[in-house]
């Protein structure tokens, strides 16, 4: 059974689902709502108490302030206020995408509330070499977005997380340095019809105008990683080799001075196998 509930944060009212039994375990993306993560957590609840959420100005989480912008560190302060709202201490969490740098803005800015947490594909482009380039990459598709509105910035946005290339174009970690961050194309959602809903527009509108610079510009501490006393775990997809997004999860593994594991899928392989996924991360938190 999934119950439906709402937390009153500073400035936000945010929608959170539960489910399950057992270890607390949050799992949540960024701009992924709960949706988005239902079948993997149905996957999970047989031996979790599952926790989802809408991040705050997603989907069914209201804010006060629509030009407040999207910070990892404000998300994080949100998920605090949720684990105090189920009387937690602590939890275990997954995060995926933008809700795998919620968690590490967590483990730094909360510590000892992270037990383990799993950074599922982190688009941190600090981290990584060519991160001037990185930066203007992420400047043109907020542009595209002012310019063109969200359809076109969605293009610009797949085409450089290395989406949707042909068999003769490089791999994202070989090819052009004009790269964005990766999120697959259900991260925007779309309509049962397969056209975008007004839910799905405000979303993305959101996302582009308010939170993807601060998400990809923000960088981990490693010594606040390590104070704060979390396990962080990094994963990444097995058929992830052509994402952006791959880079950046190695790069983060070599920060923290470990391997990343391997999940199954891509990007969004918590959406496309479930159980499979659910299966490899009951492993990870078992420390595995």
């Amino acid at each position: 059974m999934t119950t439906e509930h709402t937390l009153d944060v500073p400035g936000a009212r945010l929608r959170y689902e539960v489910r399950g039994t057992g270890p607390l375990l949050l799992v949540m993306g960024s701009p992924m709502d709960a949706g988005a993560f239902a079948s993997l957590a149905d996957a999970l609840a047989d031996g979790y108490t599952v926790v989802t959420h809408d991040p705050r100005g997603i989907s069914g989480s209201t804010i006060d302030d629509p030009e407040q912008d999207s910070t990892p560190e404000l998300r994080a302060d949100d998920v605090a206020a949720l684990l105090d709202a189920l009387g937690a201490g602590s939890a275990d969490i997954f995060g995926s995408s933008g809700g795998a740098v919620t968690g590490l803005a967590l483990a730094q800015r909360h510590p000892g509330r992270v037990r383990t947490l799993v950074a599922h594909e982190p688009p941190l482009l600090e981290l990584l070499p060519d991160v001037e380039a990185q930066r203007a990459g992420v400047d043109g598709i907020i542009d595209t977005f002012h310019a063109e509105g969200v359809g076109p910035a969605w293009g610009r946005f797949m085409a450089n997380a290395g989406y949707g290339a042909g068999p003769d174009d490089p791999p994202a970690d070989q090819g052009p340095a004009d790269h964005g961050p990766a999120d697959p194309p259900a991260d925007r959602g779309t309509a049962d019809h397969g056209e975008p809903s007004a839910k799905d527009l405000a979303n993305s509108a959101r996302f582009f105008a308010h939170e993807l610079r601060f998400t990809t510009g923000w960088r981990p501490d490693r010594a606040a990683l390590i104070a704060g006393a979390a396990r962080v775990v990094v994963g990444v997809g097995a058929e992830s080799g052509r994402l952006l997004t791959h880079r950046t999860s190695v790069a983060l593994a070599e920060l923290l001075g470990t391997r990343p594991v391997e999940f199954p899928g891509d990007h969004g392989g918590f959406m496309a196998a479930p159980e499979e996924f659910a299966k490899t991360l009951r492993t990870v938190l078992a420390g595995h």
